[in-house]
């Protein structure tokens, strides 16, 4: 956790003042279940997470915006002059300036954009899945918004965010990483149908256990993986669903009962196994949540693994340590869940394990893991937060 003063001592270090300078905050997030539902119109279920990304930030008055980050040495200094444009050697700040483009293209007098010093430090663990993209997505939307006097919703900055993602740096994500990184809720999961955004609070009540995230070190860049291929897998077998189920916009709207009926319809077997993951995965998320809601933690815990298997088999996007770390967290007495969380290809699981077990969930999962895949994993014993807002 960073404290305010040490943020602005970080800031007044990079910028030689902290004169005026306001501390806003995103979370990470982590998805308990319900994975590449979201760009296909169907059910997750995210919380917020206690940690994420800190921005100190202080307006200017001379068009330019200056971005600097405690964990990495590239900065990045534009004005709201000249054409905002994506570079790859700027890397991070690419989020923050294709924020502050859409913000640009938002507003009807832009000249109240007159530049602002942003120092940001974030504790997620990069590359990890927990949305630390999102994350410096909805901070800087929330800290250049406020700067400017303008009190923009929150929902209107989650879709802002995942325009900045789409169109500016390039990676087709739905939703839900924006939504649950803005609208979290301390002690609850967000039940959220992607295409319409309804949404209900559900209390994550698991009184004895606590969820575990566990990194798998392996970097994964997710503009540069598989996600845009199975977006389009899932575009192909939804034109095909069409003829049967034209009422159908996207494969959130297929229930499990039609899916029966028509998948036969779809002769490619790819296309059909990335098609099924979803229909079946929306189902999970639903009775999943009714399962929480009932406080039956075991039967949560087995549609998590449900989930995994079919992410593994049918989406095929968990990979060796993904599966590694599924298969040595499921032998672990005392956890009842576990699942990838997230795109896939590397990134982070999340467990569901008993109190009194989590020592020895660390010490056997890292010991197996390590051994089958050289890699040394981290682990995160996680508290459910708030979303974006700014800390007086």
């Amino acid at each position: 956790m960073m404290n305010t003063i040490e943020l602005k001592k970080l800031f007044k270090e990079h910028f030689g003042y902290d004169e005026g300078a306001r501390i806003f905050f995103a979370p990470g997030r982590v998805n308990l279940i319900g994975e590449h539902t979201d760009y296909n119109g169907g059910y997750v279920f995210p919380a917020a997470l206690t940690f994420g990304t800190w921005a100190a930030a202080a307006p200017r008055k001379d068009g330019t915006y200056r971005l600097a980050s405690a964990n990495f040495p590239v900065t990045a200094s534009l004005t709201t002059a000249e054409e905002i444009t994506f570079r790859k050697e700027d890397d991070w700040a690419n989020y923050p300036k294709g924020v502050l483009n859409e913000l640009l293209l938002l507003a009807d007098e832009k000249e109240i954009y007159t530049g602002a010093d942003i120092l940001f430090y974030g504790n997620i663990p990069n590359g990890a899945g927990l949305s630390s993209s999102a994350s410096i997505e909805l901070v800087t939307g929330l800290a250049l918004s406020r700067l400017t006097g303008q009190d923009i919703e929150m929902l209107e900055l989650v879709k802002l965010g995942q325009r900045a993602e789409n169109r500016f740096v390039g990676v087709n994500c739905g939703i839900m990483d924006q939504f649950a990184v803005g609208m979290g809720k301390e002690g609850h999961a967000m039940m959220l149908k992607c295409d319409t955004l309804d949404f209900e609070y559900v209390p994550v009540k698991i009184d004895g256990y606590k969820l575990v995230i566990t990194n798998t070190n392996k970097r994964r860049g997710l503009a540069d993986s598989k996600y845009n291929e199975r977006r389009s897998e899932c575009e192909e077998g939804l034109s095909i669903l069409q003829q049967k189920l034209p009422q159908a916009v996207n494969l959130g709207d297929v229930s499990l009962e039609q899916w029966e009926q028509v998948k036969d319809s779809i002769e490619n077997d790819v296309i059909r196994r990335r098609v099924e993951h979803v229909i079946t995965e929306d189902d999970r998320v639903l009775s999943a949540t009714k399962s929480l809601q009932e406080n039956d933690l075991e039967e949560f815990g087995r549609k998590m693994k449900q989930s995994h298997e079919s992410l593994r088999d049918l989406y095929e996007v968990t990979g060796f340590e993904l599966d590694t770390l599924f298969e040595e967290a499921s032998k672990v007495e005392g956890c009842i869940g576990t699942r990838m969380t997230g795109a896939g290809f590397g990134g982070c699981n999340v467990s569901l394990v008993k109190d009194e077990a989590i020592e020895a969930f660390k010490e056997q999962v890292a010991k197996n893991y390590t051994e089958k895949t050289n890699l040394v994993p981290d682990f995160y014993v996680c508290e459910i937060g708030d979303g974006a807002k700014e800390i007086i």
